[in-house]
């Protein structure tokens, strides 16, 4: 995921496509190609979908035929990608299942032309409708254990966060969660590295948050998450939300082609492009591998999609491209089961173009070729291009990332059946001469040996440090290069976070700060309770009171603050009050409005 990038990595990534691949070494040869997806060979592209051309101006393309088997003649219109980069041909209306479709089309290159075009066929949707498992995670209500109460924002209530090892670089930036499950509310979260509350967004009820970290959305920092409902271990009905640094929504993102984005990948791109998951539960014979010949099979989908238009501009199924056979995920027997034969939950853009995908059922990592979707190497699994060395076999993992031209991060789950010791992160050289893979580092928690079933990843900070999300766990760790635990937090029992990740984050909401006030009994003061959701930069807060709004004046010295909410003992029996939000510089950032005194 964008998070390591060298010339030397796109060395060697265009070393690793010259493997023996018929389609990889015509790719190597051949001048530059438009991508078609859906690509050719799909067998289960869905009724709905649009055809993309990628890797040319929208008006390089002409003369589009698109036939269906059985459905005949289908006709469109082309709309062209915010990018510049290409164009998608959107169909009035949607193909057949089971049909073979065939699409042409002209590209003219400096007044030549070529034809173009792919072939797939439509596959039989299965339709998980929401609310298929119920609301995901309880509201949170007040007193709850582990849940946080604000008197300031009495409608939220965040877990409560606890630092077992406080960071030994409090520099390398905030942390970033989404937790959910226990007695708390779904949301997305930012803490502090002494574990207070940062920002909070709830969810809405019966959907959760996933994936919040920071990124880059055409030049700027943005915050990322994805929001949605969980169904069968994967998102639906999800969406992707893009906030600036004031946490205004300036963008979303969702699945094209009638799927529902996932929530195991929301990755931006340069240009305004974001990269994500679909789930794509379709009828398929299973008998080859011991079900039943209508069975229901989970494909996993990589879309990418043009954020400003909403258009899919590449899509890979692994149905066609993986053998069922590569699953180690028991085979449902009779119809009526879903099988999650592959479970996507990683990709990673590399400097070559090519997609590093992670699937968890069939314990593998894979590069695939983005011209023509080839499968251009696996690591792991029943399959593996690279011999495994002593340590390197992982199972069930997670989050795979190339960290440097020879190096890929792997979270290990080991769980769900349990197939090793504990959970842990790994780092593995991978030599693209002799196709072997050597275990260069590992984390594992300290005098534990967790096992986390589900989730969890690994990211690579500014100075070398490892930072493990544990997933299901609901734990965060930070490691040297030499396995000592540098910082650590953990969320309350039965609380568990999909990703956790650190960066330096700076931000000033575009909501005021909000005040509660009570006269404080006989004593002549009023108490104050203030907070500014997601503010960082806040150092103080004054006081100010009066008997109408014109009518306020500063009462006492600006009070420190104290995190996320601050409580103030303010030596005035006013019926007005306000709050000043003030920078370590004395600089006033934000004005809370005037709040009339209870009590």
């Amino acid at each position: 995921m964008l998070r390591a990038r060298s010339a030397a990595l796109a060395a060697a990534l265009v070393a690793a496509a010259a493997a023996p691949v018929a389609v990889a070494a015509a790719a190597a040869t051949s001048p530059p190609v438009v991508t078609v997806s859906p690509l050719n060979g799909t067998p289960d592209a869905a009724p709905t979908t649009q055809i993309s051309f990628l890797g040319a101006p929208a008006s390089s393309f002409s003369h589009i035929v698109v036939r269906g088997s059985r459905s005949g003649s289908h006709v469109g219109k082309l709309a062209a990608y915010a990018t510049g980069t290409g164009a998608s041909y959107l169909l009035a209306r949607p193909f057949i299942p089971g049909e073979q479709v065939t699409v042409s089309a002209v590209e003219t290159v400096k007044g030549t032309g070529r034809t173009i075009g792919t072939s797939f066929t439509v596959g039989a949707l299965y339709r998980i409708s929401a609310g298929a498992t119920g609301p995901t995670g309880p509201t949170g209500p007040v007193g709850a254990t582990g849940a946080a109460s604000y008197a300031s924002l009495p409608t939220i209530h965040p877990p409560t966060v606890t630092v077992t090892t406080p960071a030994l670089n409090p520099r390398l930036g905030d942390i970033f969660l989404t937790p959910v499950d226990g007695n708390v509310q779904a949301g997305a979260m930012i803490v502090n590295p002494q574990g207070q509350l940062v920002w909070w967004a709830p969810a809405t009820p019966g959907h959760q948050a996933a994936d919040l970290r920071v990124q880059d959305y055409l030049g700027h920092p943005v915050l990322t998450y994805w929001t949605g409902e969980i169904a069968f271990g994967h998102g639906i009905d999800g969406t992707g939300v893009i906030d600036d640094t004031s946490y205004r929504k300036i963008a979303q993102v969702k699945a094209g082609n009638g799927l529902t984005m996932d929530l195991h990948e929301f990755e931006l791109e340069p240009g305004g492009v974001a990269l994500i998951t679909a789930f794509e539960p379709v009828y398929t014979d299973l008998s080859s591998v011991g079900g039943p010949s209508r069975g229901v099979v989970e494909d996993c989908v990589v879309q990418e999609v043009d954020v400003r238009t909403g258009l899919v501009m590449f899509e890979w199924h692994a149905l066609g491209h993986i053998p069922l056979a590569s699953s180690y995920s028991p085979v449902p027997k009779t119809s009526g089961g879903v099988w999650d034969y592959f479970h996507i939950n990683s990709i990673d853009v590399e400097p070559s173009g090519n997609l590093l995908v992670s699937s968890r059922s069939t314990w593998a990592v894979y590069q695939i070729g983005h011209t023509y979707g080839e499968v251009l190497w696996t690591l792991g699994g029943k399959r593996s291009t690279f011999k495994l060395g002593s340590g390197v076999r992982f199972a069930w993992q997670h989050d795979a990332t190339l960290v440097s031209a020879n190096a890929i991060e792997i979270f290990d789950n080991e769980d769900t059946p349990q197939a090793g010791p504990s959970s842990r992160a790994i780092e593995i050289g991978l030599d693209f001469r002799r196709w072997t893979a050597t275990l260069l580092h590992q984390y594992v928690e300290p005098g534990q040996s967790l096992l986390s079933p589900s989730q969890g990843n690994v990211q690579r900070l500014t100075n070398s440090d490892e930072f493990v999300g544990w997933g299901q766990v609901g734990i965060a760790s930070e490691f040297s290069l030499r396995g000592t635990l540098t910082f650590q937090l953990t969320l309350p029992a039965l609380v568990e976070s999909y990703r956790a990740f650190r960066y330096p984050w700076s931000a000033q909401p575009s909501t005021q700060p909000v005040l509660v006030a009570t006269r404080a009994a006989g004593a002549g003061t009023t108490s104050l309770a203030a907070s500014w959701n997601g503010a960082t930069d806040v150092a103080a807060w004054q006081v100010y009171a009066g008997s109408s709004p014109a009518a306020l004046a500063a009462v006492g010295a600006p009070v420190a603050s104290a995190g996320f909410e601050t409580d103030i003992a303010a030596a005035t029996t006013a019926p007005l009050v306000e709050v000043w939000a003030l920078s370590s510089s004395g600089r006033t950032l934000a004005v809370s409005p005037a709040a009339a005194v209870s009590g």
